[in-house]
């Protein structure tokens, strides 16, 4: 079990050191959207209409900006009206994260199905990380979002690798020794490969070092204290990391058990759905 989890890894090494390994391209929407911008010119109505191409995006967008974190007294129906609540540099940080769903997708039904839950854990951390960041620091909540939605995106080479090795795909315990092993490596290669911000793309690899300390406050600590939320009170190996010792706390300056600031950050899980 352990030696074909270790040979795994070794030949996934050895493919993305030699540039071997096929990872997913961003989705060709996301790239016009981050195109679009960077045009400090750019006005409301033409970020509309890049956005607007994606129909299902829209959509989300629009929920997004109704949400009860967002909502404001009346509720918005039409993209420009979303844009327009939210900002331009806010709008395009979400669509490039939320568009992020098309490329989790698979031919087998066990790796659609995990493929799904990581997508749907990406979108609950996301969602408190959006909060934390608007609640308790002046960083950017869009870029937290941002890094919520792709803090695991280092899973989806490795599923995509498991479906064309079927002796890996029908022992699960060798596939997530996998994951949990080497998503993080293969997280800030795609990043850095997409062209993503340095304060983001650094994030997959250094998210589950709870013992890190860094200068100040930044998002890679906002979306760790938003991963020991997501699964506390869960079977998961993270909930037996015990939050009070975790520096990332502490520069947040909040209390792991505070009763009110857990019911508001519940709220938040379901942002992005």
């Amino acid at each position: 079990m352990i030696e074909l989890a270790e040979k795994v890894q070794r030949d996934l090494v050895e493919a993305i050191d030699n540039d071997d390994l096929v990872l997913p391209t961003l989705p060709e929407v996301a790239l016009q959207i981050r195109r679009a911008a960077e045009d400090p010119e750019i006005s409301v109505s033409d970020l509309s209409k890049v956005i607007g191409r994606d129909t299902a995006l829209t959509a989300r967008l629009i929920k997004v900006v109704n949400s009860p974190l967002l909502r404001a007294t009346q509720e918005v129906t039409d993209l420009h009206t979303a844009i327009t609540r939210l900002g331009i540099n806010y709008s395009s940080n979400l669509a490039i994260g939320l568009v992020m769903e098309q490329i989790f997708h698979a031919r087998s039904e066990v790796v659609e199905q995990k493929m799904r839950e990581v997508w749907r854990r990406s979108l609950e951390i996301a969602g408190i990380s959006y909060a934390l960041c608007r609640r308790y620091t002046t960083l950017k909540p869009d870029q937290a979002a941002l890094g919520g939605l792709v803090h695991q995106i280092g899973v989806l080479p490795i599923l995509t690798y498991a479906e064309d090795h079927y002796e890996l795909l029908a022992d699960p315990v060798s596939l997530n020794h996998v994951i949990d092993s080497i998503h993080p490596l293969l997280g800030d290669k795609l990043l850095s490969g997409w062209e993503f911000p340095e304060k983001l793309s650094k994030l997959p690899g250094q998210y589950l070092d709870f013992t890190r300390e860094s200068a100040k406050l930044d998002y890679i600590d906002v979306v760790q204290v938003a991963c020991l939320y997501c699964y506390k009170d869960s079977d998961h190996p993270l909930s037996r990391i015990d939050a009070f010792s975790v520096p990332a706390f502490k520069k947040l300056k909040i209390d792991p058990e505070n009763k009110a600031m857990c019911a508001d950050l519940e709220e938040s899980r379901s942002m992005f759905y």
